[in-house]
Formats: C-alpha cells, sequence, structure tokens
C-alpha cells in the first residue's frame, strides 16, 4: 500500500503521461477509470488469492465476493492481463471489454464505467506506460480499503484535474 504524498505523486505522474495529447476533461475520465478498475482488480486479487490456499474454497465462486462486499472481476478484466498485454496494439480494445465486463457481472456499476480507450486521439504507447505505472501501486488490498485510499486518490485527482482545467475544485464535485 503506497502512502502520503509518494501515492499522490505517482498518481499525477501517471496522469501526466497523457496531459501533453489530451485535454484535463478528457484525460480524467481514462485515468480514473483505470484506478478504479486497478483498485477492485487489487481487491478481487487479495480475496482470491485467499480462497486459494483454502482447502475447500473455490476462488472462482462469485457468492465469495459478494459475500465480502468485493467486486467480481471477469478473467477477462483483471488487471494482471491488462497490465501483461499493456505494450499491445489491442490494449485500447482489451480496457473497452474489461469496463464492460465488469459493467455487466456488476449491476451497480452499468453505465458508470467509461469505455472509450479506443478513440482515434488516445496514444496507445502513452497508455500503455500508464498501466504499467498505476500497475506499480497497490490500491485495493484491505489496508488501503480501511484508509479510503480510492476516495482520498478521487479527491486530490479532481482538486488536480481542475486546476489543470483552470476551475475550481467545487465544480468537479457537483
Amino acid at each position: 500500500m503506497a502512502n502520503g504524498s509518494t501515492l499522490e505523486n505517482t498518481m499525477w505522474a501517471a496522469a501526466d503521461k497523457l496531459r501533453g495529447h489530451l485535454d484535463a476533461a478528457d484525460y480524467k475520465h481514462i485515468v480514473l477509470g483505470l484506478i478504479f478498475l486497478k483498485y477492485i482488480s487489487d481487491a478481487f486479487q487479495e480475496l482470491y488469492d485467499r480462497l486459494a490456499q483454502e482447502p475447500y474454497a473455490d476462488p472462482e465462486d462469485r457468492d465469495e465476493y459478494v459475500a465480502n462486499r468485493i467486486f467480481w472481476v471477469p478473467k477477462e478484466a483483471r488487471w494482471s492481463l491488462l497490465q501483461a498485454n499493456a505494450k499491445s496494439p489491442e490494449i485500447v480494445i482489451l480496457i473497452d471489454s474489461a469496463m464492460a465486463a465488469i459493467e455487466r457481472d456488476n449491476p451497480s456499476l452499468k453505465g458508470v464505467l467509461p469505455q472509450d480507450y479506443g478513440r482515434a486521439d488516445l496514444d496507445k504507447r502513452r497508455l500503455g506506460e500508464l498501466i504499467d505505472l498505476i500497475g506499480t501501486i497497490t490500491l485495493g488490498d484491505a489496508g488501503s480499503r480501511s484508509q479510503d485510499i480510492l476516495g482520498r486518490v478521487y479527491e486530490y485527482f479532481l482538486g488536480q484535474f481542475a486546476t489543470a482545467e483552470g476551475k475550481k475544485g467545487g465544480q468537479f464535485y457537483t
């Protein structure tokens, strides 16, 4: 788990990977979508690993995740797959498919995840670098969840994006 300004600086460096080519209003959705995906993937993987060690547990049983208030992450949406393919030209297709699969298998997320990573103005090489950088940070483990790391990261990013767009942070919260 990362902490303090180290986490925030690393995450902002991740966002900065795309800044040169996109407007802040556009890249904020790309970056925040990937951060959320990493967060739920970390939480999922932590429980998956624990279940894999238990003699009669099935780490592919969705009910285990629901019972533990963890989002189910289908195989095609797991961070490990995306990170392994970060440098692939098909990474944008994989990310869009991952977001769609998460929404499909988690009805409470229906319609909220970005699914436009395949757009022409998104530099796929920089996107791969962004995935690699986000992949170095643990966001969804139990310790991070107990400290509301996701909330802290989102709040920090909203403030930074507001500054980048020349707006007050409150305009993003409403």
